[in-house]
């Protein structure tokens, strides 16, 4: 029983009508991780930013202890 050439054109379409669909979900993906690993790089700025400063404020109040 031979296959309708509408039949497999339409099978096609659907195909490429979800294959668009796929490619707008993964480009958002993209961009929704994108977003992430820059909060990530801003976060892990900050976090040695602070260790920066806890490592400063230890050192001053160090030296008033060994100036004794």
């Amino acid at each position: 029983m031979p296959i309708d050439l509408d039949v497999l054109k339409g099978e096609r379409d659907k195909l490429r009508e979800n294959l668009r669909e796929v490619e707008a979900e993964v480009r958002k993906a993209e961009a929704d991780l994108k977003l992430l690993r820059q909060r990530e790089i801003q976060t892990k700025r900050e976090i040695e930013a602070l260790s920066t400063l806890v490592d400063i404020k230890e050192q001053r109040e160090q030296k008033p202890a060994d100036g004794s």
